[in-house]
């Protein structure tokens, strides 16, 4: 049986505080979409029916799975095998930075939510990273390129090919925000890291992040955004 401390420290902070503002979700039919290692759709198989995608073999070799899914090995073609309104909710954490077609993936996504359905997606935020670069990292010339609009990169998945939040609603107008959450306002700009792996220390970390996870001078530097929407 796997455990959310078997994860790197910053993982499982994110892990914890996206699932939180998930909230408990019982009895429904959920599409883990960009699925990684199966952490997510494995948390919510255990009281749900969960189906994940997940184009990367090599992913899936580590994969968890405590609780029974779906795998399926693919992209966004594989939605074209569900029918419309099939998902309660959708999950797509940290997906579609690394897509190049963003708009066509919200559409298929949008068209299998269920009416008044949940669709999360969880994103990297351009002003986060600026402050990370500058604060924690003193990496002056990258926060300055990312002021100019340069993309950055991530050392497992390559380059983060940032979006602002108001596109997802460009992309496909049947959807609205319900919530609007951040992720990680403070961590990132944590010195402290020798802390990082300490539980007593990630619970208190996680109370203050949840404190402001809604308020909007917090929020537009927090290091994530996590948008609820529905249609």
């Amino acid at each position: 049986m796997h455990d959310i401390t078997e994860l790197p420290a910053w993982e499982r902070l994110f892990k914890k505080i996206v699932w939180k503002q998930l909230g408990n979700i019982e009895g429904k039919k959920i599409l883990d979409f960009g699925s990684g290692e199966g952490i997510t759709a494995n948390h919510f198989a255990k009281k749900n029916n969960v189906t994940a995608i997940e184009p990367s073999e090599e992913m899936l070799t580590n994969a968890w799975k405590d609780y029974e899914y779906t795998q399926i090995v693919g992209d966004v073609n594989a939605l074209d095998t569900f029918n419309d309104d099939t998902f309660d909710v959708i999950i797509c954490h940290n997906v579609m930075e690394y897509i190049d077609d963003k708009e066509a993936v919200v559409k298929a996504l949008a068209r299998v939510l269920k009416k008044d359905g949940t669709l999360s997606i969880a994103k990297h935020n351009r002003a986060g990273r600026v402050m990370q670069m500058a604060v924690l990292l003193d990496e002056f010339e990258k926060a300055n390129a990312l002021l100019d609009g340069e993309n950055s990169t991530a050392s497992k998945f390559g380059t983060i090919r940032y979006y602002e939040d108001e596109d997802i609603l460009k992309w496909e107008p049947g959807l609205k925000i319900i919530e609007f959450f951040g992720i990680r306002t403070f961590w990132d700009l944590q010195q402290n890291q020798e802390k990082h792996g300490n539980e007593e220390w990630q619970d208190k970390m996680m109370q203050l992040e949840m404190r402001v996870a809604q308020s909007p001078e917090y929020r537009s530097v927090a290091f994530f955004h996590h948008l609820l929407l529905t249609k």
